[in-house]
């Protein structure tokens, strides 16, 4: 489309937004009516309607390449930290702020152990130090993915009923050797497993998980207690009014917001998954080797 054609659409513009708005509805609503009561008839009605939609046409397509490029695919969605969490290398400050993160409780019930990741006060609300959750999320990933990769057991408990789907889509997200609690953790449910799983199954079976990732502590101090019992490392979203050392991998971060703990389970999960991928990948070479090393035995009499 040449630049003067461009120059005269937009002088058209300029003066047709110098009229009235009842005197544009009216236009509008005159053509509109004007289209309607006469059809297309002739060969030179359709010849003219067909240039006018071609000018239109080139006239967005001119001007699309200086407009916003954003739609709905490339752009945030709320419900993106559940269905589509990003990897732990590319969590950034500001998806941790938008999901509601640095929001702490009263400065009144801030545990005095959480001092080190309090920001400040505002509003006598603590505000959490994002500066120190997103490494120790990262670092928490890293603890996932190495569980993962040696083929260890994983364990997501969320006891509230919006953590639920919370825990359930990521142990999916997982997959082999993940589970999840989403109703109340049974107490003696490690402790006492000979009861609860019954005597054959607790010798046979690995009952006990190599990790286990609380959503909510504090309604679950009982699982955190018989994992320190049963020396079972635990990862855990601690919020200002909490201690940090009651888990073994604190991410301090509002424990209470949906949006928090959908980003933060959502970034564990695809840890986890890199890492079933890795040890995916170590069972298919150890086979290979194993293969490699029965066919080499198989030859040596045959040398002889």
């Amino acid at each position: 489309m040449s630049l003067s054609r461009v120059r005269l659409c937009l002088a058209a513009v300029a003066r047709s937004s110098r009229r009235t708005p009842c005197i544009a509805a009216s236009a509008r609503h005159l053509s509109t009516l004007e289209a309607e009561k006469k059809p297309l008839e002739t060969q030179e009605e359709w010849t003219n309607f067909q240039l006018k939609r071609e000018e239109y046409q080139s006239l967005i397509d001119y001007f699309s390449a200086y407009g916003s490029t954003q739609t709905r695919n490339n752009t945030f969605q709320p419900h993106h930290s559940l269905h589509r969490p990003p990897a732990p290398s590319n969590v950034t400050l500001s998806a941790l702020m938008a999901s509601g993160a640095h929001f702490g409780h009263s400065q009144s019930l801030m545990n005095p152990n959480f001092m080190p990741y309090a920001y400040g006060v505002r509003a006598g609300i603590t505000v959490i130090d994002l500066d120190h959750t997103l490494p120790l999320l990262r670092r928490a990933a890293n603890v996932v993915r190495g569980v993962a990769a040696k083929g260890g057991t994983i364990v997501f408990v969320g006891t509230r009923p919006d953590l639920r789907p919370i825990v359930r889509k990521a142990a999916e997200r997982v997959g082999e050797r993940v589970y999840h609690v989403g109703e109340k953790w049974l107490p003696g449910t490690l402790t006492n497993k000979i009861v609860m799983f019954g005597a054959e199954a607790a010798k046979s079976e690995q009952v006990v998980p190599d990790l286990v990732i609380l959503l909510n502590p504090i309604p679950n101090v009982h699982a955190i207690r018989e994992c320190a019992i049963e020396h079972v490392p635990t990862i855990g979203i601690i919020d200002s009014n909490v201690d940090p050392r009651i888990v073994m991998y604190p991410i301090p971060a509002n424990d209470e917001n949906t949006r928090t703990a959908e980003l933060i389970a959502g970034v564990l999960s695809i840890a986890g998954r890199e890492g079933v991928a890795l040890y995916g990948e170590e069972r298919a070479k150890r086979a290979i080797r194993t293969e490699r090393l029965q066919r080499n035995r198989e030859q040596m009499p045959e040398r002889r």
